[in-house]
């Protein structure tokens, strides 16, 4: 039994696209809650963050948008994560847009200082989120979590990363558009980049195996960071961000079967959910199912896979 703890994060300011903070109820109404449960795992909810103190914030780069409210959602969402942890128990994040793993990441890293085990991150997302507040040209800083998590420059802004995850330990997988900037950045790091011609050609269980072994081998923690975009527009319409090619429903659910197995998954993100774009909850309750599939759920029982 998994103890798991449901934060709400009801957060707009990384995108200019309303929506987004309807995300933690919408996910609340198709049942993550009860879904879980019946997986024989205990779940509370600690209900939606909300700011109190926004403080001022500037930015040398003037395209960069909504940073005060960034930067709180930031820090909060630091504190509540590590909490969680601390706790014992396994925090879902329910996002809100991408700019929450600012926060939720840096919160995983915190409490993986502490206990001394490295932290790594799979980033389930059609885009690498490789800008930093330097190169954006949209000005979205939900485009920018995966390069504060390793550390890039350009984040004077924001309190230093905790302990920034070595590019080695990063796995970006489903990734199908990327920035020129962020492409000429990533050529710079060694992260795992398995975008959609990688699992074309190689399948979708090879590349996580892989990296899952990594983690395993290292007695890491594992933060997994699921965009809905990461899944084809077909099956999942409530997004701002859509981009055609992204994974099948089939490939989707054995992502998080694989996870299952693997028992590597310390924490969890639910991000990018415009409710106001879906179809009579039709990508809500995908997302439900799908972290179903990564809390147990299948049709067989079958033996949990050894990493040793």
């Amino acid at each position: 039994m998994t103890r798991t703890i449901l934060i709400g994060a009801p957060i707009d300011s990384g995108q200019r696209r309303p929506g987004c903070l309807m995300g933690p109820a919408a996910f609340r109404v198709a049942g993550i809650a009860a879904a879980i449960r019946e997986l024989g795992h205990e779940v509370t909810d600690w209900g939606d963050l909300a700011l109190t103190d926004v403080p001022a914030a500037t930015c040398s780069n003037p395209a960069v948008d909504q940073l005060p409210e960034t930067l709180a959602w930031t820090g909060l969402l630091t504190e509540k994560v590590d909490d969680a942890l601390s706790a014992g128990a396994m925090p879902v994040i329910l996002g809100g847009d991408h700019s929450l793993a600012l926060g939720s990441v840096a919160g995983a890293a915190l409490h993986a200082r502490r206990v001394g085990r490295p932290l790594f991150l799979l980033w389930l997302d059609a885009h690498s989120d490789f800008h930093t507040p330097m190169t954006t040209t949209s000005g979205n800083l939900h485009g920018t979590p995966v390069a504060y998590i390793a550390g890039r420059d350009g984040f004077d802004a924001f309190p230093a990363f905790p302990q920034p995850i070595p590019p080695s330990r990063i796995c970006l997988y489903g990734i199908r558009s990327v920035d020129p900037a962020e492409h000429a950045a990533l050529l710079r790091h060694d992260l795992a980049i398995n975008d959609m011609r990688v699992l074309d050609e190689q399948g979708i269980v090879a590349p996580l195996r892989a990296f899952l072994s990594k983690v395993h081998e290292a007695g890491g923690l594992l933060h997994v960071s699921l965009d809905v975009d990461f899944l084809d527009p077909s099956i999942a319409p409530a997004v701002g961000t859509t981009v055609p090619g992204g994974t099948t429903f089939r490939e989707a659910h054995l992502v998080m079967e694989l996870l299952h197995e693997s028992g590597l998954v310390t924490s969890l993100d639910l991000v990018e959910l415009n409710p106001f774009l879906d179809d009579r909850g039709r990508t809500a309750k995908l997302m439900v199912d799908l972290v179903g599939s990564l809390m147990g759920k299948k049709v067989f029982d079958r033996p949990t896979r050894s990493y040793a």
